[in-house]
């Protein structure tokens, strides 16, 4: 058997989306997919993870009191299909009318809320990210600076766009969680 045909019981079909090829991915490759462009990432920062972790515990225990929904840190994907993306968010938040949106593989839809802790590579989530977020219609979508804690918010108002509601230090304040708390 040549070459041309030693791949040939690897891959059946030819991937037609970055999608497709980034479910055939193992598991944990850290990537994501935005408008069916397919970007790797390195691996976060030990101060990045410390604010996640941070940040989880916090939302987590406020969530389980309230009883208004759920956090779910990365890695998770999460499906935007309509704009050709799969990200993994580093934290999540789903209202209890929208925690259908979870299935065993994922997560099918924009979250309520979307949290990122900027990584070094800061316009992937500035402006990729932003964008992508705006147009799935993720509520309220929060970037974190590790390094300072400087928080900026980001609503989505009624037609559809972002404005900026906040920008603080060390303060992750929701509207749609009623949540005031300092990390």
């Amino acid at each position: 058997m040549g070459d041309q045909h030693k791949y040939q019981n690897v891959i059946k079909e030819i991937p037609a989306t970055a999608i497709d090829i980034y479910r055939m991915l193992p598991e944990g490759t850290r990537c994501e997919v935005i408008f069916n462009e397919l970007t790797m990432s390195p691996s976060p920062t030990p101060l990045h993870q410390l604010l996640l972790s941070d940040l989880h515990a916090l939302l987590y225990y406020f969530l389980k009191n309230a009883n208004i929904g759920k956090v779910i840190p990365s890695p998770i994907d999460v499906y935007l299909e309509d704009k050709n993306s799969v990200v993994q968010p580093d934290l999540i938040v789903l209202l209890n009318e929208n925690l259908g949106k979870i299935r065993n593989d994922g997560i099918y839809g924009p979250p309520d809320i979307v949290i990122e802790i900027l990584s070094r590579n800061r316009s992937y989530d500035t402006q990729k990210k932003r964008t992508l977020y705006e147009q799935a219609g993720v509520k309220e979508y929060f970037m974190i600076d590790p390094d300072n804690k400087k928080t900026t918010l980001l609503t989505l108002n009624a037609s559809g766009t972002y404005m900026q509601t906040y920008e603080e230090t060390a303060v992750l304040r929701s509207e749609i969680l009623n949540l005031d708390i300092k990390f």
